[in-house]
C-alpha cells in the first residue's frame, strides 16, 4: 500500500497491506492475552497508558513529522494535537480508578449489592484520518484501560501514524498481544466486520457507518458510530467584540482545513451584525498563510483526501449556480497537491449543497437572519446532529437556543472543541453511542450486578 504525501503527491512509504490470514492470527492472539491483562490491576494499566503519554511527548516531534507528511496537517496543528491526545489520557487515566472500579449501591440487613465493570473482550476500532490520535485516544485509551484487548484499524491515510501509536504503546508497557494495528484501506475494514469481536467502535462518514452497523446487528454486540456533521453557528445581534467574534468563528470553520468533525459548517448571522462581522471574518480568512504542511508559521496545508477536491468543487458551482456570492477563494490551487483556497459564500441559502450537505474541507457558507427564531429554524434543519454554537452575551439565551437544537453539544461563545471531562456523541445522522467522560470510560465495559448476603 502506497502512502501518498497530500502535499507534494509523492510517495513516502509503502508498507504491507493485512489478509484475512493475518487479521485472524492477531484476533487470536488478542483473545488469548486479553484475559490476563484483564487480571492486571487497574493502577498497573493506569500507569502504562501515563507511560505512553510520556513517550508521546518524548517523541512529539517526529510524531508530528509523520504525521503532517502523510494527512498535510500543518506542524504546529499536529503538534497541537498531540498535546491535545495527553491533555486526554490525563483525564482518563485521572478517573479510571474512580468509574471503573466496583461500585457498593447498598449495603444492608447482611445484603450488600453491588456493580462490578469487566471490560467488553476484544474490540475492534475502525479510526479515521482526520485527527488519528485524538480520535483514537477516545477509544483505545479508555478500552485499555479497562481491561480491554485492541484491533485498531488506522484509516489508510494514515497508516504511518498508527504504527507510531502502537510502537510507543507497547514501548510503554502494553503487551504485544493486547494491542495490534490491522493496516489497509477499505478492503481490510471490510474483513474485521467478519471476525468474532465483542464491540466495534467506528468514526467515519455517515455511509460507511450505517453500512456497518446494519452488517454487524446480526451479531447482537455493542457497536457505536460517530460520522459527520454539519454543525451550524449562529452569531446574535448583541455580541460585542464583532472582531474577536469573526476571528473565533473562522478558526471554527477552517481550522484543520475544516476537517474536523465539530467544525462549524454553516454561519448565520443577526442582519444588524452580519456586514461588520462579513467583513472581520473575511480580514482574518485572507490573513492565513496558505503552503506546505512542515513549513511554520502555514495556518492551510493540502487536505488529506484528493477525492475531496471535486467535492468541495461541485459545492461551491452549485452555490454560484443558485445565486451565491463568492467573497474569497473558491477554487484548487496550484498543480501539485490537494489544496484548496479558504472559500467563503454569501447569498447561501438551504437549497444549496454547501449549506446541507457535509463539506469537511475549507469551504463555509454565511447566511444573514432576521432573528433568532429564524436562526433557529435554519439550524435545526440537518440531518445531522454533532454540535452546535451560540455567540451572544446573553447566556441564558443561548442556552434557550441550544435546547432547541438536537445536537450531542452545544457551545456558547465557543465552538470547535472537545473536553475529555464531557461526553462526545452524535444524534441523527451524526450517529450514536459515546466517547469520553465517566460514560466514555464504561462503555468498554459490561456492568455486573452482585447481590451478596451474608
Amino acid at each position: 500500500m502506497k502512502i501518498i504525501n497530500p502535499a507534494t503527491e509523492e510517495i513516502i512509504a509503502e508498507i504491507k497491506e493485512d489478509s484475512l490470514q493475518t487479521l485472524q492470527n492477531k484476533f487470536q492472539l488478542l483473545k488469548a492475552a486479553q484475559q490476563s491483562w484483564k487480571k492486571i490491576s487497574l493502577a498497573e494499566r493506569t500507569t502504562i497508558i501515563e507511560k505512553f503519554s510520556d513517550l508521546l511527548e518524548e517523541n512529539k516531534e517526529e510524531l508530528a513529522s509523520v504525521l503532517s507528511s502523510e494527512v498535510g496537517k500543518p506542524l504546529q496543528q499536529s503538534r497541537n494535537e498531540i498535546n491535545g491526545g495527553r491533555t486526554r489520557i490525563k483525564w482518563l487515566t485521572d478517573n479510571a480508578e474512580k468509574y471503573l472500579s466496583d461500585e457498593i449501591m447498598n449495603h444492608q440487613k447482611g445484603m450488600e449489592e453491588k456493580i462490578a465493570y469487566e471490560p467488553l473482550g476484544v474490540i475492534c476500532n475502525i479510526s479515521a484520518w482526520n485527527y488519528p490520535y485524538l480520535v483514537g485516544i477516545n477509544v483505545f485509551v479508555p478500552a485499555l484501560l479497562a481491561g480491554n484487548a485492541v484491533m485498531y484499524k488506522p484509516s489508510e491515510h494514515c497508516s504511518l501514524t498508527g504504527l507510531q501509536i502502537e510502537k510507543l504503546l507497547k514501548k510503554g508497557g502494553v503487551p504485544g498481544d493486547i494491542f495490534h494495528v490491522a493496516i489497509g484501506a477499505g478492503t481490510i475494514g471490510e474483513l474485521l466486520l467478519d471476525l468474532p469481536f465483542d464491540g466495534y467502535f467506528f468514526t467515519g462518514s455517515f455511509k460507511t457507518g450505517k453500512y456497518i452497523y446494519e452488517k454487524l446487528a446480526a451479531k447482537m454486540i455493542p457497536v457505536q458510530c460517530e460520522m459527520g456533521g454539519k454543525d451550524p453557528l449562529y452569531v446574535a445581534d448583541d455580541i460585542e467584540d464583532i472582531k474577536k467574534v469573526a476571528a473565533a468563528t473562522a478558526d471554527g470553520a477552517f481550522y484543520n482545513n475544516g476537517q474536523s468533525c465539530c467544525a462549524v459548517e454553516r454561519i448565520y448571522v443577526h442582519e444588524k451584525v452580519y456586514d461588520q462581522y462579513i467583513d472581520e471574518f473575511i480580514k482574518e480568512v485572507r490573513s492565513w498563510k496558505v503552503g506546505l504542511p512542515n513549513e511554520e508559521g502555514i495556518y492551510i496545508g493540502p487536505i488529506s483526501r484528493k477525492e475531496q477536491l471535486d467535492l468541495l468543487e461541485t459545492q461551491v458551482a452549485d452555490a454560484l449556480d443558485k445565486g451565491a456570492t463568492i467573497l474569497t477563494g473558491g477554487k484548487k490551487i496550484n498543480d501539485k497537491g490537494y489544496f484548496f483556497e479558504p472559500t467563503v459564500l454569501v447569498n447561501v441559502d438551504h437549497n444549496m449543497t454547501v449549506m446541507k450537505d457535509e463539506s469537511f474541507g475549507p469551504v463555509i457558507g454565511i447566511m444573514k437572519v432576521k432573528n433568532d427564531e429564524e436562526a433557529i429554524r435554519l439550524m435545526q434543519d440537518s440531518e445531522y446532529g454533532l454540535t452546535a454554537a451560540v455567540y451572544s452575551n446573553d447566556k441564558n439565551k443561548a442556552e434557550n437556543i441550544l435546547q432547541q437544537i438536537n445536537a450531542g453539544t452545544g457551545y456558547w461563545n465557543c465552538c470547535d472543541r472537545v473536553s475529555a471531562a464531557l461526553p462526545w456523541s452524535g444524534r441523527k445522522h451524526s450517529g450514536f453511542g459515546l466517547t469520553l467522560s465517566h460514560a466514555g470510560l464504561r462503555v468498554f465495559t459490561k456492568p455486573k450486578a452482585y447481590h451478596l448476603n451474608g
